[in-house]
Order: structure tokens, then sequence, then C-alpha cells
């Protein structure tokens, strides 16, 4: 009863243009978590008990945060659902990114050539799926949603209701585009129906865990960082590239202005200021913060 309460909850939020990929997958994993207990409500212990089991506290603040949403909508219509209260904080403080090193994200994509072939171009799509990502800073959902018919001519691609819903061009570098159709000659000889570019062993879009999963075992085989507590994601080739995009910014003020929209753009940031976080990424990039301030105030005369 209550999975059946979850999709109608989704089925009207998506009609509203919402994706909610992984809000319904949570959602769907908290009603079978509750189908468990023979719950046909939502239960406010037992939302704090499944969110309780999430790795981390930004995950379990994110699973109760779900279920508080699903909770209000169900009550307007049965007062026995139990809206809990979120006693799990979010995190304020982004994680650190880790900035690849450019020998290192060579390794990356030699490290996919070695990966076990357990279905037709496997490596090829992880090759170029890290190389991709790397040399245009694409979100990991913008990749993996990429379709045959969005590589337009003279290497741009079309990155389609992106996650704030927005559309965008994105040029790539030639050697990208060499790269990419090297691999779609390949791929275009698959017959298969599905036309993302990048495809599973099913034959279809990727899943984003199992592209995690997989990158998890590529930087094994690449030996990177290994013993970090933390280790490096496939999302910070993302801020890799942005990372150095800043570091090959004039210092002048005008450009860094006009530098900082472009990648904005380029990037699909909504708001400038996740494009100014990236300052931060580097000591390279501190360091040069550092020099054109000193520099300002001595010719401001402060």
């Amino acid at each position: 009863m209550l999975m059946a309460l979850v999709e109608r909850y989704i089925s009207l939020r998506q009609t509203l243009g919402y994706k909610l990929r992984d809000l319904s997958h949570s959602l769907r994993a908290f009603a079978t978590f509750a189908a468990g207990r023979s719950d046909t409500h939502v239960r406010a212990s037992t939302a704090v008990d499944w969110a309780t089991e999430a790795p981390s506290p930004h995950a379990r603040y994110i699973r109760l945060r779900n279920v508080v949403l699903l909770a209000r909508f169900l009550c307007a219509e049965d007062s026995t659902h139990e809206v809990p209260p979120n006693s799990f904080h979010a995190s304020t403080q982004r994680r650190l990114p880790y900035i690849y090193a450019p020998g290192e994200i060579t390794q990356l994509v030699e490290a996919a050539s070695r990966l076990r072939e357990s279905y037709p171009l496997r490596r090829q799509v992880y090759g170029t799926l890290v190389g991709l990502i790397a040399s245009t800073g694409l979100r990991i959902s913008e990749a993996l949603d990429l379709r045959l018919n969005d590589i337009l001519p003279d290497g741009m691609l079309q990155i389609r209701c992106t996650k704030f819903g927005k559309s965008r061009l994105v040029p790539l570098h030639p050697t990208a585009t060499n790269a990419l159709e090297r691999y779609l000659a390949q791929r275009r000889r698959l017959v298969v129906t599905d036309d993302h570019v990048f495809l599973s062993a099913g034959n279809q879009r990727i899943a984003s865990s199992t592209v995690e999963h997989t990158f998890h075992r590529i930087r094994r085989l690449a030996g990177i960082a290994p013993s970090r507590t933390r280790p490096p994601r496939i999302h910070d080739l993302r801020h890799t590239f942005a990372t150095r995009a800043l570091e090959k910014c004039s210092t002048r003020r005008e450009a860094v202005a006009r530098h900082f929209v472009a990648l904005a753009t380029y990037m699909g940031h909504t708001d400038i200021a996740n494009t100014y976080w990236y300052l931060e990424a580097t000591p390279e990039l501190m360091t040069g913060i550092a020099a054109t301030t000193e520099a300002l105030i001595a010719g401001e005369g402060i």
C-alpha cells in the first residue's frame, strides 16, 4: 500500500516537470523498508530508523528530508500518516575536491583499457567517458544522458535538460572530438535500439551507481591516491577541469570577470558563486589571488 502511495507522489511531481531520479529511488527504498515492518502508513520511528542506516550525516539528512516531504503530501488526505521531525542536520561544508594531475588523468584512461571486458565496448565506454568528463567538466548525469543525436557537427555537444532544467551547447577540443569519434565509430556497429552514447551491459543508459562502482575499480587499477581516507571520485574530474581553466585565466580584473562568466555558462552553473568556489581548490590559485590582491592594494595606495 505504501509503495503505491510513493509511486503516486512521484508521478504527480514528475508531471510538474521534476526529474526526481534520486528521490524516487530513495522513497522506493523507504517503502520497501517500511513494508518489511508491515507499515501501511508513514511512521516517524520507521523513517528515522531507515535514515539512520545511511552512511553519512548528510545522507541521513537527505533520506529523512525526502520522507518528510512525502509525509506532508500524504497527510493532506490522510492524517494518520506521521510527519517525522528531521533530527539530522545538513552539512554546510563542501567536500574539498581532489584535483587530478594531467598524468593521473592519462593513467585513468589507460586503466579503463584493463577492465574486465564483461560486455562489448566496456573498456572503450569507460575510457571515453572518463576522458570526456575530464576534458569538458560535464556532470556525470549529463555525460550518461547523451544520445547519439546530441553529438553535433564541428565538435559540439548538446546538453539537454540539465540539473537545473536548462540546455546548453558545449564545444569540444579537437583532441576530445577525435577521441569521441573513434569511440562512436565502434559504438555504431552495435545492433541495439537504445541511442544513448554510453551503454551498459544491458544495452541501455548506464546507472550512475554503476559508474561510481566501476570508477572505483579504475582508480585502483591506476594506483591513484591509494592511501587517502576519502578516495578521489569521478566527479572530481569536473572540479579538476574548472580549476585548471581558472589557473590559465589572466589576472587582469576585466579578463577575470569575462572568464568567470564564460566558465559558469560552459559548466551549466546557475549561480556564479558555484564557480567562485573553485578559487579555493589549489595552492596555485590561492597564491595567484594573494599576489593580485597585494598588487591591487599597492597600486591604489591603501
